[in-house]
């Protein structure tokens, strides 16, 4: 078993460590800046599960679910601090980071379709680095579970604000608990008829979906 933290930490920003170089965005897609700007994010670029997240979306997302991605995450933090909710900050950051990336590649998939391929990929990340089952369990959950039409009764705060950020991006439901970030955030990194080729996509990923026991399972 992997070990590391269960609970959170951002590093002080005066402190040593990435945050005390050249500001860790500049290394980062011109698309995004943006969005890494905000606050919510700008605090956390210096942590380096959080930079380590956001540099494997660049890589494996196009640029257009990246930007969703980011979106997604600060419409989450949005909803958090209307309501008051604690949460793991970094550790949402990395799930958005990962909850779309089994729409990408021609890997078959399995039961539960792409989500339950990017909570693998998810997973496999936070055991890289260190992360703690408990966390990365919390974690993986909330992708797996996050194109449910609602969250489970008994979901944590991480898989309920997951689930918000991505539906109030990509359908506008929830907009009254935020109003006026998810047209702020459109504004500052738009993504034109995103939500078109997003169903493009994940109609594509239904043809490469597979069932349990066929023998296209095998790579």
């Amino acid at each position: 078993m992997a070990a590391g933290p269960e609970m959170p930490e951002v590093p002080d920003p005066g402190g040593s460590g990435a945050s005390s170089h050249s500001d860790p965005s500049k290394a980062l897609p011109a698309p995004w800046q943006p969005l890494l700007g905000r606050p919510a994010l700008a605090e956390l670029l210096g942590h380096p599960l959080a930079g380590a997240a956001l540099r494997e979306m660049s890589r494996l997302l196009p640029p257009r679910v990246a930007v969703h991605s980011l979106r997604t995450f600060l419409l989450a933090d949005a909803c958090a601090r209307t309501h008051g909710t604690a949460y793991d900050r970094v550790g949402l950051l990395a799930a958005a980071a990962f909850h779309d990336a089994g729409l990408v590649g021609r890997t078959p998939l399995g039961r539960g379709g792409f989500p339950c391929r990017s909570a693998q990929l998810l997973d496999h990340f936070l055991a890289l680095h260190q992360v703690g089952t408990v966390r990365r369990t919390t974690l993986t959950r909330a992708v797996r579970e996050h194109m449910r039409p609602f969250p489970a009764r008994d979901a944590g705060p991480e898989a309920r604000l997951l689930h918000f950020g991505v539906w109030l991006d990509v359908t506008g439901r929830g907009e009254r608990q935020v109003p006026g970030d998810r047209r702020l955030l459109t504004r500052l990194a738009p993504t034109p008829w995103f939500a078109a080729s997003f169903s493009a996509r994940l109609v594509a990923c239904g043809l490469r979906r597979v069932l349990p026991g066929s023998p296209v399972t095998h790579r």
